[in-house]
């Protein structure tokens, strides 16, 4: 090995020590957190809120300071962890707010000592102490669930419903979140990955391959509708992947679904590109994109809008919406918690990226809670479905467990 070599991989360990000390000082203070890393990137960003208040009453994403959002699926738990503290493996520097309160200060203040301080003492993850209904009456469960929403396709209630499953594994010795988090960046460089742990609320890892909105140098929104699923092999090239009649159909109603979104605002102006096949960690997706000039169309707070249009997309709920959410809610059989919600970083250097939350797990003390769901039309077949349901989370399983 070469010394520029050595050099750089000496700095790459140097940041994910700071990445894994800054966080669990954090851990140990009883701070909200957040990790994550873009999609082709290959940098890591964590930020810690010192406030110890979350909660937020929903603003325009153009009026949020910078920070991370982490929003429900149901939308009734909405959680914005302020930037108080930035760190990222780019800089490698620790950044202070500028605007923090004065009430905040002596707390920084600790959280640098400690920070200073070596051999700092573990701290676990925060978890939720309530009752889950682990695996919710497992296949037989599903397959009735399946069953139950091609029946109601078929007497015209909805068109396509997405109902998903959990599963809870057991974590191996050692569990260590930001070790996994480090594997997910690698493994899958095309995804979103993150790590959320806030007091209250609990930690989440996943590495989501769904853009839900996208803001860039405050001007350029985007979107993705994202849909069909198959299993990825390193034999088969993109070009050469072949699609069947329902994944196809399940694609284009996603695609509907954003169009019609554009429909609610009269919104003519956009780009669409696709749809094309994309690789996605051990996965292929069908993927549309779809992007807007802001300034052109004098439409400043479109991510705000769209925000609240698109969530929950068709893609993790279904269409028509309400049929289908309530459908969900009534025959699922558990709470998805933030499966299937949002999250992401707002208004960093002027860009906005939030995703949906999938390929993601809740992690308790000594288990995680994996989630996943399909998209049910009228052609699904039950055991076709929960294959879709095994192979989307062993996006995480074969990071753990592999």
């Amino acid at each position: 090995m070469s010394s520029n070599q050595q050099a750089i991989l000496t700095t790459h360990i140097q940041a994910k020590e700071r990445l894994r000390t800054i966080f669990q000082v954090g851990l140990c203070n009883g701070h909200a957190l957040a990790m994550w890393r873009l999609p082709e990137e290959a940098h890591k960003h964590l930020i810690v809120d010192l406030s110890k208040d979350t909660t937020y009453a929903p603003s325009p994403l153009e009026e949020l300071p910078s920070g991370f959002i982490f929003t429900s699926f149901d939308n009734n738990k909405k959680i914005f962890i302020h930037s108080d503290l930035y760190y990222s493996t780019q800089s490698e520097e620790v950044s202070i707010n500028p605007v923090l309160k004065t009430n905040k200060a002596s707390c920084l203040e600790d959280f640098i000592d400690q920070y200073k301080k070596p051999g700092k003492a573990h701290c676990s993850w925060q978890v939720v102490d309530k009752d889950i209904a682990f695996d919710a009456g497992g296949k037989e469960k599903f397959f009735q669930l399946v069953g139950k929403g091609v029946e109601r396709i078929g007497e015209g209630v909805f068109e396509k419903v997405v109902p998903s499953r959990i599963k809870t594994i057991p974590l191996p010795a050692g569990f260590d979140p930001v070790n996994t988090f480090e594997q997910l960046c690698e493994v899958y460089p095309y995804a979103f990955v993150s790590l959320v742990s806030i007091p209250g609320t609990g930690t989440w890892i996943g590495a989501t391959p769904e853009l839900l909105v996208s803001i860039e140098n405050q001007r350029y929104f985007k979107t993705v509708a994202l849909a069909g699923t198959q299993k990825r092999t390193e034999e088969i090239k993109l070009s050469d992947v072949a699609w069947k009649q329902k994944e196809i159909e399940e694609q284009a109603l996603v695609s509907r679904y954003v169009i019609n979104c554009f429909k609610k605002i009269r919104l003519r102006e956009f780009h669409e590109y696709g749809p094309k096949t994309v690789a996605a960690g051990n996965l292929f997706h069908l993927k549309t994109e779809y992007s807007v000039d802001m300034e052109a169309t004098n439409f400043p707070q479109l991510g705000s809008v769209m925000l609240e249009l698109l969530h929950p997309t068709s893609a993790i709920c279904g269409m028509p919406l309400d049929p289908a959410r309530g459908f969900i809610l009534e025959n699922e059989g558990f709470d998805r918690s933030f499966f299937s919600g949002y999250l992401g970083p707002v208004n960093f250097n002027q860009n906005t990226n939030i995703y949906v939350n999938l390929r993601c797990m809740q992690l308790l003390r000594k288990q995680a809670v994996l989630y996943a769901g399909v998209g049910v039309t009228v052609d699904s077949d039950p055991q076709r479905e929960w294959s879709e349901t095994e192979m989307k989370m062993n996006t995480l399983l074969n990071v753990i467990q592999p």
